[in-house]
């Protein structure tokens, strides 16, 4: 089998050829990537030695993308990963639609020319901000959690959001793209008999992650906890309730692979940490005091563009599937990321955070 991963280099696709390659005999990865993300040269090296085919390239240039061998299988892992993307002065909105819509309309053409299949990283962030803030919540135990004495919108259970949770706008211009690419992925799949699957991810966690605060939330805190930088509870009251998931990439990993041997037609489905390993800012806090000594983060009630007070996701039509779980649980990817923080000072610089 061949398969196509793009942003290869990235926290998420080298992950995801290092367990394929682990997994499979026989198995030929081609990795393209334009290697302009800061950290993702740290990747390049240990990938080579592991026999992934790397191109240099740009998702975004047809022309790179139409040189590409044919492959069974593209993974698109490549985007703009942030929620601030096209409105934080560092990226903008232009650079984003190209990087995470155009990126992949050339893979969906590349995909239907070559008669390979597609697997779409996607995001939670594809969930409505509006509908999401008006979750009913009350604050116990230093987190928010749904308030069971009041009733609850369409497509939210204890187990969290599932797949049918409102997509109605605004949902960030980051997650505009990812939703439209999953659309077209899916209009390329019953048009064109393109095998889709689309993975909307909960926060990718782990050791090595490129994180920075509005993407990679869990690795960021902790690095930046350790370094003693300035931490700050930004709006909802600047408590820290706000609660997101945490998934490692290698359980992600997991599940591409078992897509891989099963492709049929496709299908969309939630993957995350769930319920089990979701984690407030202000638990998220007490952990790095525990581990690194305290350092009180910054009560600021001013709100940011796009944060949502709790986001977790229900992984019942995945794991009816194919007998999908996490496997890694929240304490073991922290424990993960500490022993990242004590072996590599100074790595939010190197990455850019």
């Amino acid at each position: 089998m061949k398969i196509l991963i793009s942003g290869v280099c990235g926290f998420v696709g080298s992950h995801l050829a290092r367990y394929l390659l682990e997994s499979h005999e026989g198995i030929e990865i081609v990795g393209l990537d334009n290697l302009a993300r800061q950290g993702s040269e740290t990747n390049r090296l240990s990938l080579k030695r592991l026999g992934v085919n790397l191109v240099h390239g740009d998702l975004r240039m047809a022309s790179d993308v139409d040189a590409l061998p044919a492959v069974d299988w593209a993974i698109d892992a490549a985007a703009q990963p942030s929620v601030l993307a096209g409105r934080d002065g560092k990226t903008s909105a232009r650079q984003l639609l190209e990087h995470n819509l155009l990126g992949t309309i050339n893979l969906l053409e590349f995909c239907r020319n070559s008669r390979a299949g597609l697997i779409l990283i996607s995001t939670s962030r594809v969930y409505s901000i509006p509908v999401l803030a008006k979750l009913p919540l009350i604050a116990k135990q230093g987190r928010y959690e749904l308030d069971a004495s009041r009733p609850w919108p369409p497509a939210v259970s204890a187990a969290g959001l599932t797949e049918a949770f409102s997509t109605e706008a605004p949902i960030s211009l980051y997650g505009a793209t990812k939703l439209a690419s999953e659309q077209l992925a899916q209009e390329y799949s019953a048009g064109f008999g393109v095998p889709v699957w689309i993975n909307r991810c909960g926060v990718l966690a782990g050791a090595g992650q490129f994180g920075t605060a509005e993407q990679g939330i869990f690795s960021y805190w902790l690095h930046a906890h350790a370094a003693r930088r300035t931490l700050r509870y930004l709006g909802f009251g600047a408590h820290g309730y706000q609660v997101r998931d945490a998934l490692h990439p290698r359980d992600l990993a997991r599940l591409v692979d078992m897509q891989l041997r099963n492709p049929g037609q496709g299908g969309l489905q939630n993957v995350s940490g769930g319920q089990e390993n979701s984690m407030s800012l202000a638990q998220l806090t007490a952990w790095c005091n525990e581990r690194f000594g305290a350092l009180p983060p910054l009560a600021d009630g001013s709100d940011r563009p796009y944060d949502v007070p709790w986001l977790i996701l229900d992984l019942g039509r995945v794991r009816n599937a194919f007998d999908w779980r996490p496997s890694i649980g929240i304490n073991a990817i922290l424990e993960e990321i500490a022993a990242h923080v004590a072996a590599n000072p100074g790595w939010l610089e190197r990455c850019g955070a």
